[in-house]
């Protein structure tokens, strides 16, 4: 009797384990650019929201959130640390921010990052000190060492909170010009605008070649074909980059570009931003003085 035909695994009926579907690395990559525009339109939605933070002074809210990172790095107790990350959390909520949004834009980065330098210290034969538990191969967890890791990862988590609060919560061409209005280069300026508008451009661009990809694949594929077609890919997306920047700088020139960011209206301070800076003022000395010890 003839055997009938092997359904590739790419089948959508087929290559399920666990109750989950199997998704190769175009799914992956797919649902992985999806989500970042679809965090993009929330920082966005965030960004016009009416909270506390987004009707402040853009120019306030940068000069005090530079002091706010310099009372974290001068805070040398775990408390004071703890304390400053719940403030963030508190400006979050005032700002109408979702808590599960807010904390998951920040400990992705800092278990990866900050976890992975501080893990180390924590063994005696980096850290020295009182031993608090004992391992095969004369290896131990210090005291010390717990402390200095402590200190680190809570930096790190308060330190991004701090940047992307402020980024959630301020229009990118508002906080440019904010920038630009205490001093930051013109051409600085404007590079990180650029940036910033063809990161998502770019984005669409590589949604498209992996849709097209997935389009146009019916069977299975080697390993092989698939870093073929990778290769291929970031080389094509290199090519289509280069000549991007010329067409769009050979624009910019014809119609009059200079480095200048253009003017898109005056800030005004109010009370409520004096307030707010006399309040970080204050985190700003106490983490001089008693944050330190």
């Amino acid at each position: 009797m003839e055997r009938a035909p092997e359904i590739p695994r790419t089948c959508p009926t087929v290559g399920r384990r666990a109750g989950r579907w199997r998704r190769d690395f175009v799914s992956k990559t797919l649902a992985d650019v999806t989500e970042a525009m679809r965090d993009s339109v929330f920082a966005e939605e965030y960004a016009r929201g009416s909270g506390f933070l987004q009707s402040l002074d853009p120019r306030v809210k940068v000069v005090t959130f530079l002091a706010l990172l310099l009372a974290v790095a001068f805070a040398r107790n775990p408390a004071a640390l703890a304390a400053l990350y719940l403030l963030t959390l508190a400006l979050a909520a005032a700002s109408r921010i979702s808590i599960g949004f807010f904390v998951k834009r920040v400990w992705l980065f800092v278990p990866i990052f900050a976890g992975v330098v501080a893990l180390p210290a924590i063994f005696d034969f980096v850290t020295p000190g009182k031993a608090l538990i004992s391992l095969p191969l004369g290896v131990a967890i210090t005291d010390q060492g717990l402390h200095g890791a402590e200190i680190f990862v809570l930096r790190v988590a308060t330190s991004v909170s701090v940047a992307v609060l402020l980024v959630l919560t301020t229009e990118w061409h508002r906080l440019l010009k904010a920038i630009s209005s205490i001093g930051f280069p013109e051409i600085g300026v404007l590079v990180l605008g650029m940036t910033y508008r063809y990161i998502f451009l770019f984005l669409r661009a590589v949604e498209s070649m992996f849709l097209a990809r997935r389009s146009r694949t019916v069977g299975r594929t080697t390993m092989q074909e698939k870093h073929e077609w990778i290769g291929a890919s970031i080389g094509a997306l290199l090519g289509k980059s280069y000549h991007m920047s010329e067409e769009v700088h050979l624009a910019m020139v014809s119609r009059g570009w200079s480095a200048r960011t253009p003017d898109r209206g005056e800030f005004s301070t109010s009370v409520a931003d004096w307030a707010w800076a006399a309040l970080v003022l204050a985190i700003v000395i106490l983490s001089l003085t008693v944050m330190r010890t």
